[in-house]
């Protein structure tokens, strides 16, 4: 097993819910950095409201940047499913 295995996902029942999963926590995160950047976008608009778009920016940079971070641990957590179906094969004493 390798880490971004496009096949991953297909492994089992739970690597199929397990990609479910991490990819409604992938769509709300970027959901979210979108409408932070266009939230900002609009408050640049008003010079009394640059400090509260800043902030906006700066949330939508730190979901954006947690996206990749979503990915890394779903194909970690992969990983470690792996394992343990590879070790509940070999204690099944059938």
């Amino acid at each position: 097993m390798t880490l971004f295995d496009p096949n991953a996902r297909d492994r089992s029942g739970a690597h199929r819910h397990l990609y479910a999963l991490y990819e409604i926590w992938y769509t709300a995160v970027d959901f979210g950095a979108a409408l932070c950047f266009v939230v900002g976008s609009v408050l640049f608009f008003s010079a009394s409201s640059q400090t509260a778009a800043t902030w906006f920016f700066l949330v939508g940079s730190i979901l954006f940047a947690a996206k990749p971070t979503i990915r890394l641990v779903r194909e970690l957590h992969y990983l470690r499913l792996g394992k343990i179906e590879t070790l509940a094969r070999r204690q099944d004493p059938l």
